[in-house]
Parts: structure tokens; C-alpha cells; sequence
């Protein structure tokens, strides 16, 4: 972990993410530098993009909502699952959760979790490895812009339908292409200022859903 954290470090700065001032987060500026750096820091191409160097429309919109409305977290068990930066997880500690997990597939995001979580004084334990299938012990699910691949979706829709029978599960959705037609309900929206380097346009209006 400490390898990992050391280049996490080097290769980004501490900053608050666009329209969260309340938490600071191990970011890079630009997608290329980082993927190529992780890149040669791993030995290996073709490595997925380094997500969780990032705070995306999904998270930003969760971590405005719930630091914003605190109530609808307090005391809860939270899962922020496919966490990226740990952003939605980080303010969900922040606005009084009980116990927070993060789930991630990346050994790199889990230690990226792991520095972004430290930087802010927040208590989250970290999960790496595919959920997918397994049953959460969670009052509240928070899936941060999932959607943005057909296999992806296709993968984890039917899990997520089924979490839903026994804790809130929220999908934060700037606009991808692949979210389901049916089976979600609206409560939120926020229009996420981001740039054309990661989202080919300057704003990404998210809407929060939550499965039913």
C-alpha cells in the first residue's frame, strides 16, 4: 500500500473537488500525464483509466446531496460501491454515517481511498475486489456514474435490483448511455461543472436516482 500511496502522492495534489469545498482530495489536472504515469508505475499497458484520480460528476452530485442533507445518512451502514476517489463515501463520514465502506475492483483506488480518507479525518474501510453477487450488510448504496459501459450495466443491474430489496441503493447519472429505462425514480438534480478533457463538454447535469 505505502509503494502505491508514495506515487498516489507524487502524481497529484491535494485540492477540493468542484462544489465541495468541505473535502480535499488527492486529484490530477490532466487524464493523459496520470494514465501514462500509472501506467509505467504498474509495467503494464492497457491498464483501465485511473478513475479514482479523478472526482466525477456521479460522486460530486452524491457528496453535495448527502453533505447537504445530512439526516439521510446519520447512523447509517454505507456502502459507496465502485468508490473511485472514495468522494461520495468520505462525505457521507463527514455528514454522520455509521460505518462506511468502500468497494473497489482497483488495488490503486483503494489506496488513493485510503490517502483521500486520511487527508480528511474519515473512517472507511476499504474492500477491493468484484461485490458483484454478494450480499451487503448496508442500510444505503451509493453508486457514483456506473453506467457508462453496456457489459458494466449489464453486470451489475440485476445485484443492484436485488440490494435494493433490503437498503436504499442511490445511482448518481450524468448522462451515459447505458443507465436502465426502468426501475429507477428521480430525487435530485445538479448541474456539475467539469472540463473537455474528461467529459468531451463543460457541464454534465447529474441526476440522482434511487432503485426500486
Amino acid at each position: 500500500m505505502t509503494d502505491r500511496q508514495d506515487f498516489i502522492r507524487g502524481a497529484t495534489r491535494l485540492a477540493a473537488p468542484e462544489m465541495i469545498g468541505e473535502i480535499r482530495l488527492h486529484l490530477a489536472s490532466e487524464i493523459t500525464p496520470i494514465w501514462q504515469a500509472t501506467e509505467a508505475y504498474l509495467a503494464e499497458t492497457g491498464i483501465a483509466p485511473p478513475y479514482w484520480a479523478f472526482a466525477w460528476p456521479g460522486s460530486i452530485a452524491l457528496a453535495r446531496h448527502i453533505l447537504d442533507h445530512p439526516e439521510l445518512v446519520r447512523g447509517k451502514r454505507v456502502v459507496d460501491f465502485a468508490a473511485g476517489s472514495g468522494l461520495a463515501g468520505i462525505a457521507a463520514f463527514q455528514a454522520g454515517a455509521g460505518v462506511v465502506t468502500a468497494i473497489e475492483i482497483d488495488p490503486m483506488a483503494g489506496a488513493a481511498i485510503a490517502l483521500n480518507a486520511a487527508a480528511n479525518g474519515a473512517r472507511i474501510a476499504i474492500a477491493i475486489g468484484d461485490a458483484t453477487g454478494a450480499p451487503l450488510e448496508a442500510d444505503l448504496v451509493l453508486c457514483g456514474d456506473i453506467c457508462y459501459e453496456a457489459p458494466m450495466t449489464r453486470h451489475i443491474w440485476p445485484w443492484l435490483r436485488a440490494c435494493a430489496a433490503t437498503a436504499e441503493v442511490w445511482i448518481a447519472d450524468p448522462g451515459r448511455a447505458y443507465v436502465p429505462a426502468a426501475g429507477l425514480a428521480e430525487f435530485a438534480r445538479y448541474d456539475i461543472a467539469t472540463t473537455a478533457e474528461l467529459e468531451s463538454r463543460t457541464h454534465r447535469e447529474t441526476i440522482l436516482y434511487r432503485v426500486t
